[in-house]
């Protein structure tokens, strides 16, 4: 294998929900807080990373790496329709200019899953208003900080709701027992919470009276979508991508997808078809104008005559219950090439684990598939790890452990893990040992 070019961008990811902390005016932080919550814990002052970014990215530097994919949070930017807060501007001017400062390339997303709180009550990611907001909100953010950033994922995982919608299509009608509930988090790369059917209706209550809608039509970022859902997301890419370009055409644009390596046993090609499809080949005709694909991958699904074949107890699986395999990324990346002939940025790729040495493990044979795909003539211009911090992984709190990094959480001290040295010393010397 040849080694990586020193051009090659090798860092890690954040969103800023997770990380940030104190989110007070997005609808995350008031579904985590309503009575009846469906989170494990509220996100509170979550890692402390909005006044700690500097140390976080200088953790990144020591250890040689020269990549961080971070997002700006539209509820800090807009908190109420229609109104900018230039201090929430000013702040995030001021990470991209750290970065830079360390030589850094920054990888901005625009939408990281959380959305303002008044963005739902005009009727959220089901309504052709926020293609709308979406646009003006990129527009602002490019025309303040644009000169700042050379890539933009403008939405991360935008096909998450489909992903959402088959799994409680599946569930749905049971009461949610502790093997199903296992089941569901591993089925889907975000961390959810499947609970039983009572204590659902009661946080959806309790939501219904928070938002002062409906519960039935409160539609955040991750709530099972239309198909109309479904093009109003890509339609929302379709205008930001075309306001950053107005703005500053220098900038690439691109967006992310939630992509397993699924693969057939005999009987189960129809139904590998089917997957690629939804969670990929659909999209394509969104995304023929981007500069370049991010690819988010975490593991591989296997199917059957009969479907998708849950792991039995024999498989090796991650804490979040995901069938531990890094060559799923390297089988990922060789199918979007056959259909994307354009650069790829692999955007998230981890683990979360309790043992740093099978994430040492995990990101040797990932990267080794990332070099691979490389000498086949792919092009693929960065890797950035989920995740940077451990941090809060939505409604599962902050039991689950991606990070490159610890933190404890009553001192928000930062302890970086092995792991971390590992990806530098791959960056530095180019070479997977």
């Amino acid at each position: 294998m040849k080694p990586f070019s020193n051009e090659f961008m090798m860092g890690a990811a954040t969103a800023a929900h997770q990380v940030e902390g104190n989110n007070v005016n997005s609808d995350f932080w008031a579904m985590e807080n309503v009575p009846n919550s469906m989170y494990k814990e509220p996100s509170l002052d979550a890692v402390d990373h909005y006044n700690r970014f500097k140390e976080d990215i200088q953790l990144l530097v020591d250890a040689g790496l020269n990549t961080y994919r971070f997002s700006i949070e539209w509820a800090r930017i807009e908190p109420t329709k229609g109104s900018f807060d230039h201090n929430e501007i000013d702040h995030y001017r001021a990470v991209l200019e750290y970065c830079h400062e360390k030589s850094v390339t920054p990888i901005v997303t625009l939408h990281h899953f959380s959305s303002p709180k008044w963005v739902i009550t005009e009727g959220g990611w089901e309504s052709e208003s926020t293609i709308g907001y979406f646009e003006k909100y990129s527009r602002y953010v490019v025309t303040e900080l644009g000169d700042l950033i050379p890539y933009i994922c403008t939405i991360n995982e935008a096909n998450m709701g489909k992903q959402i919608a088959k799994i409680m299509k599946r569930m749905s009608g049971s009461h949610t027992n502790s093997s199903e509930k296992k089941e569901s988090n591993g089925d889907i790369q975000v961390g959810l919470n499947v609970e039983v059917k009572e204590k659902m209706e009661k946080y959806y209550r309790a939501l219904g009276a928070e938002f002062g809608m409906d519960p039935r039509n409160i539609q955040t970022f991750h709530n099972p979508r239309t198909e109309n859902g479904e093009r109003i997301i890509m339609n929302c890419h379709e205008a930001a991508r075309k306001a950053i370009k107005e703005v500053n055409p220098t900038i690439k644009v691109g967006i992310t997808f939630s992509l397993y390596d699924h693969q057939a046993l005999p009987g189960g090609e129809k139904f590998v078809l089917q997957e690629q499809h939804e969670d990929f080949l659909d999209y394509l005709p969104y995304i023929q104008d981007d500069d370049f694909l991010g690819v988010q991958n975490y593991s591989r699904k296997i199917h059957g005559a009969n479907g998708y074949i849950k792991p039995d107890e024999n498989t090796r699986l991650t804490k979040m219950g995901y069938e531990y395999y890094p060559e799923a990324l390297g089988n990922v990346i060789r199918f979007v090439s056959k259909h994307w002939n354009k650069p790829i940025i692999v955007t998230e790729n981890g683990l979360s684990t309790d043992n740093d040495e099978e994430r040492v493990e995990f990101i040797e044979r990932a990267l080794a598939g990332v070099q691979d795909c490389m000498d086949e003539g792919i092009q693929i211009l960065g890797y950035t790890y989920w995740s940077l911090l451990d941090n809060f992984e939505w409604q599962l709190g902050y039991d689950q452990t991606f990070g490159l990094i610890a933190v404890d959480r009553t001192t928000q001290t930062r302890y970086p893990k092995e792991s971390l040295s590992f990806l530098g010393e791959i960056k530095k010397t180019g070479i997977i040992k």
